[in-house]
């Protein structure tokens, strides 16, 4: 599967047009608040979204939407959650319907969703009040597509966009992917928010279908703080605007574009983890040698969730104990005796620990490799044939004060 870099984002796709706009909702008039993606025509569509049990209304409000497997228009406001609020599915449906009434589509077909504080009032006459400015600013280049990306960050300090195209049954075809997450990252389904377009043409159930594929291996591979977010939300949109046969059947072509979708997730869930509050360094565990895939999702993401393992990585502390115990208390089947951990940066690799023991190596030379932007973990289970990566990021100083005074 080779996927060629394009630039353009979710306007990267035929058949799109984005805009981002600040509108209000934020006190610092220098940063965008507001999205909005537009596709051409209605789009086959698939969503997933949190399982908290606590969960925004635009979350309820976008499943009932989705729920025909069609959409045609994405708005999204940073910093307010919409989450927790008296009012808050009435804002969201009447959001839909100003969208709907500015396009001339119907409410059903607009993907509402929200990012920020959880439990203040979505204030809705900003958001009213920039509709129009947005459809005006419309556009298809890698401009509107950038201004979209930025405009739902909140803690983020870099915004997360690709695009790729690829072949599928002799035409080029495109994806192109925004996302936002940086803190209150546990998923289980996706991770904060992520907008997904492309111009294949496949059904919805295929398409729904190839998005949770997608998503187990990637953003549910993903842990920053442990926290699932009451907001999470991937959604996707297809215009079939590429001119290729509709996929319709799994088979070749469905299976490349699902090999497709797992990359661009992929991209989107590591930059999410690169990214995280705070964070001074990505980290990539890879469990290997596990008798079923399932267990070593477990256990690589148990030891990318500990608390102590990502201190050490941020102190550059080969501390591979940590390692051990957070697998041993995953909750799976696995013989300690057998455990191999080796460390590994673009500065060279380091084994630590052998058949569940320590080894001598160069603490000097470890303390080269961890002190790098990127650490890889490598944990060898001896007991199998399956393997699992999961992403997360190191414990800094500055996480705690990200959160201390997120409100203020």
């Amino acid at each position: 599967m080779k996927l060629t870099e394009i630039k353009g984002g979710v306007c990267a796709a035929k058949g799109f047009r984005a805009a981002g706009m600040h509108c209000g909702i934020r006190k610092n008039t220098s940063k965008k608040d507001i999205a909005l993606i537009v596709a051409d025509a209605p789009c086959a569509a698939a969503g997933v979204y949190t399982q908290n049990k606590v969960f925004a209304a635009p979350v309820g409000v976008t499943r009932a939407h989705l729920a025909n497997g069609y959409a045609q228009a994405v708005i999204c406001n940073s910093g307010n959650a919409n989450t927790c609020n008296s009012d808050g599915y009435a804002k969201a449906e009447a959001t839909c319907k100003a969208v709907a009434e500015e396009l001339g589509i119907s409410p059903d077909d607009v993907i509402v969703a929200s990012t920020g504080v959880i439990g203040v009032p979505l204030p809705l006459e900003p958001i009213l009040s920039a509709i129009r400015p947005l459809k005006h600013a419309l556009w298809n280049d890698e401009e509107a597509g950038d201004a979209a990306a930025t405009a739902i960050m909140t803690t983020d300090t870099k915004k997360k966009e690709f695009s790729y195209s690829f072949e599928l049954c002799g035409k080029t075809v495109s994806l192109g992917g925004i996302c936002k997450g940086s803190g209150m990252i546990e998923p289980n389904m996706a991770t904060m928010l992520g907008f997904i377009t492309t111009d294949v043409a496949i059904t919805p159930d295929l398409l729904q279908k190839a998005l949770r594929y997608a998503i187990s291996d990637t953003f549910n591979m993903v842990s920053v703080d442990r926290d699932t977010s009451t907001n999470d939300m991937v959604t996707v949109l297809a215009s079939g605007c590429a001119g290729n046969a509709l996929i319709d059947a799994e088979g070749e072509a469905y299976e490349t574009f699902k090999s497709a979708l797992f990359l661009l997730c992929r991209s989107m869930a590591m930059a999410i983890a690169a990214d995280g509050e705070g964070a001074t360094r990505l980290l990539e565990c890879t469990v290997s040698g596990v008798a079923t895939h399932e267990d070593a999702k477990v256990l690589a993401k148990s030891v990318i969730r500990s608390s102590l393992v990502k201190a050490a990585m941020f102190g550059a502390d080969a501390n591979w104990g940590r390692i051990l115990c957070a697998l041993g208390y995953a909750g799976v089947d696995m013989d300690p005796d057998r455990v191999d951990v080796s460390f590994r940066s673009c500065e060279g690799s380091i084994p630590v620990c052998v058949d569940g023991r320590g080894i001598p190596f160069d603490e000097d030379i470890a303390k080269k490799i961890l002190t790098q932007k990127i650490i890889y973990i490598d944990v060898d289970m001896k007991s199998g044939a399956d393997y699992a990566t999961a992403w997360g990021c190191d414990l800094t100083y500055e996480y705690v004060k990200i959160n201390g005074d997120y409100r203020s």
